[in-house]
């Protein structure tokens, strides 16, 4: 049976909740490792154990979960069949996956170039991004020889092998990507229109079977790396406007701490005029 806890505050109190709460994420952000999981292994539903524990159920093919915000430190993760009754007989791994603290991860199960199932832990680039600009991570987990990856129907990225990535920084726009076999233009994969967002890290994973004829892309993204987002241009180069109206949660809060502070200081002066009127 569950109990609940009841906590009284005082005003005081209240107020100091208030001000510490626009910087509890910032802070927790600082202290944890933000961890996701990428399903690249065609034909196979899996169940995944972090430390022994069963934490994603049924994992499909080409699904990803996440992110998790989980304390620095080393996980041990094993995947197994779907179903498994523990993680004793695994299908990849268990594999040890070192986070730290402020990082941002993706630990993907794939298959190497040969076609076995394998695990590779990518450190997610979160770093800054300026006005106008996206970061574009291409990474190569498909049984595949290497490829050259074409942006607009050029090559952006060359002799990318399983399992590495190519990072790009280039305006935010949509362009329309395809994966080749290294030093040709017919495509494997593709063409796709992926959208490159302002101040986003959009992370596209070739994933699947050349032999097996079930090569696929995969997209994943991480916003919120703008440097400076009151700069971000507006309506040019045909991209969308991005700016928004000026966010004032923390007008808000600073005004409700202060009504909170304010009401506290009546409710004492309330009680001390009571007990002098009590004591005439």
């Amino acid at each position: 049976m569950r109990k609940s806890l009841t906590i009284g505050l005082s005003a005081a109190s209240l107020v100091a909740l208030v001000a510490l709460a626009g910087l509890a994420p910032a802070q927790a952000a600082d202290h944890v490792a933000k961890l996701s999981v990428f399903h690249g292994v065609p034909g196979l539903t899996v169940d995944v154990y972090v430390n022994n524990k069963l934490t994603l159920d049924n994992f499909k093919p080409g699904d990803l979960a996440g992110p998790l915000d989980l304390p620095a430190g080393t996980y041990t993760v094993a995947i197994t069949a779907a179903d498994a009754a523990d993680a004793s007989k695994p299908v990849i791994g268990p594999v040890d996956l070192p986070l730290e603290a402020g990082k941002d991860y993706t630990a993907a199960a794939h298959l190497d170039a040969a076609g076995k199932p394998t695990a590779t832990l990518f450190t997610n680039d979160i770093g800054k991004l300026e006005a106008g600009q996206g970061r574009l991570t291409v990474r190569h987990v498909a049984a595949a020889p290497a490829v050259d990856v074409l942006a607009n129907g050029a090559a952006a990225i060359t002799n990318l092998i399983n399992p590495k990535e190519s990072v790009l920084t280039l305006p935010a726009g949509t362009i329309s990507a395809a994966v080749a076999a290294t030093g040709t233009t017919a495509p494997v994969i593709g063409p796709a229109d992926v959208n490159v967002a302002e101040g986003t890290n959009t992370i596209v994973y070739a994933w699947g079977s050349l032999a097996d004829k079930n090569l696929a892309l995969a997209v994943q993204t991480i916003a919120g790396l703008h440097s400076n987002p009151g700069s971000i241009p507006a309506g040019e180069a045909g991209l969308v406007a991005t700016n928004k109206p000026a966010d004032t949660t923390g007008l808000w809060l600073g005004a409700f701490a202060a009504l909170l502070l304010a009401l506290g200081t009546a409710a004492v002066v309330g009680l001390r005029r009571s007990a002098a009127a009590a004591r005439r």
